[in-house]
């Protein structure tokens, strides 16, 4: 039997308040089984991102709860949050955030010292070679291409060996053939190693990747596709754009 890795029940996230007050997420109720690959989309200021941030524990829900296994984010000190985000959360960001002073090695361990954890070498080497930069663990970002940058990216985010990664817009920054690179590789880590990745994307053709596509709009699931291709993902959006105008 499939168990769900992360599971939203309610959650409502508002920002600001009174008149200004914005509704980002309405009494949305998801779930997201474990080794899956699951894709959001919806037009803009539909919710994906903070979708993304409440479930990852980056954000708090105004109301409801999110659940990582069996543990209440929403009822955790934001101490206790902190260590768990590190120790069981993963998250790739589209602007990849490396500290440029450091190697690929370095900032690859940085979240295991952070977590005060001395990072063993085989274990960086071994998240490198994951994402096939095992030859390049001395490079800076600087003397790196943008793929290869997103692979460091990502190997970071699975060194403490998540039980979710969490994706927003991972091929946002790069080209097509190499974003093609990072999606498959993304695939493939779901496929053979049973990793649960939920991503935010605006493209079709990543979301086409994923094992099933969830849509936003207005802060609500506005519907789903299973076993997506690029043109059923592009037919439903183009729907939903439309509608939103």
């Amino acid at each position: 039997m499939t168990r769900d890795a992360i599971r939203l029940r309610s959650v409502t996230r508002t920002h600001g308040s009174g008149d200004a007050a914005v509704t980002a997420l309405d009494d949305l109720s998801l779930s997201f089984a474990e080794g899956t690959f699951t894709a959001v989309m919806g037009p803009s200021g539909s919710g994906k991102s903070t979708l993304l941030q409440c479930a990852a524990g980056l954000d708090r829900p105004t109301a409801g709860t999110v659940l990582l296994g069996g543990t209440d984010l929403t009822a955790l000190s934001e101490n206790r949050l902190t260590l768990l985000r590190r120790e069981r959360i993963g998250f790739v960001f589209q602007s990849f955030n490396l500290l440029p002073a450091l190697t690929a090695a370095q900032n690859v361990a940085l979240p295991l010292r952070l977590a005060g954890r001395r990072p063993g070498r085989s274990q960086v080497v071994d998240a490198l070679a994951r994402v096939g930069l095992a030859g390049r663990a001395r490079h800076r970002p600087s003397e790196l291409s943008g793929g290869q940058q997103q692979r460091v990216a990502i190997a970071r985010a699975l060194i403490t060996q998540p039980d979710v990664l969490f994706a927003d817009e991972p091929t946002g920054a790069l080209d097509s053939t190499t974003g093609r690179d990072v999606l498959t590789m993304l695939r493939s880590m779901v496929d053979e190693a049973r990793q649960t990745i939920v991503m935010v994307t605006h493209d079709p053709l990543a979301a086409s990747y994923a094992d099933r596509v969830l849509f936003l709009t207005d802060g609500r699931l506005n519907g789903e596709l299973a076993s997506p291709s690029a043109e059923t993902v592009a037919a439903r959006m183009t729907r939903l754009e439309t509608a939103a105008c």
